[in-house]
């Protein structure tokens, strides 16, 4: 029985076994001061910085998305307005284009009054001169008669006679028709 002796108990609650348990809780107390100030503190800063870091760009993507709502509505109204102003710009091109358009009619009118005027000056320096070389072929014409005349004995005042009343008969009113 030796052996059962030695084991008469299977846990002993002695001095030795509750300073060892004391001097376990007060280590592990200590320990997790000690961790807790280097390994959970970090982590907790760790933990706190990316939170803020996460804030920060939440944050920023709001402010972004703000800019980027007020772009959008600025190139909206833009894009209005380059309507506006692309009408606006055809409009003054149809303007001057009309403007031209007036401006080379009336130069053609111009242009065309100018050649009739000069038609009419040109066919009435014609008239004028198929009207002298009439009357010079009228005077050949008188010339000869005369001629002729003296030729058969008349004397030189009938032959002038002759010659005016021939030109006064035919006088200008014949030449201007």
């Amino acid at each position: 029985m030796l052996i059962a002796e030695g084991f008469t108990r299977l846990f002993g609650l002695d001095i030795q076994l509750l300073f060892d348990a004391a001097l376990i809780c007060i280590s592990v107390i200590v320990l997790s001061f000690v961790m807790s100030y280097n390994l959970f503190n970090p982590v907790r800063k760790i933990l706190k910085d990316r939170q803020e870091r996460i804030a920060n760009d939440i944050n920023d993507a709001e402010t972004d998305k703000e800019q980027a709502a007020k772009l959008k509505a600025e190139y909206e109204a833009k894009l209005k307005n380059i309507d506006k102003e692309a009408e606006t710009i055809l409009s003054e091109a149809r303007q001057k284009a009309l403007k031209q358009e007036a401006k080379i009619v009336e130069e053609a009118k111009e242009e065309a009054f100018r050649i009739t005027k000069r038609a009419q000056q040109e066919a009435e320096l014609e008239k004028n001169r198929a009207m002298d070389e009439m009357k010079q072929e009228v005077i050949q014409i008188a010339s000869l008669m005369a001629s002729k005349v003296v030729a058969a004995n008349i004397d030189t005042s009938i032959q002038e006679q002759l010659i005016d009343e021939t030109l006064r008969e035919m006088g200008d009113s014949t030449w201007q028709s």
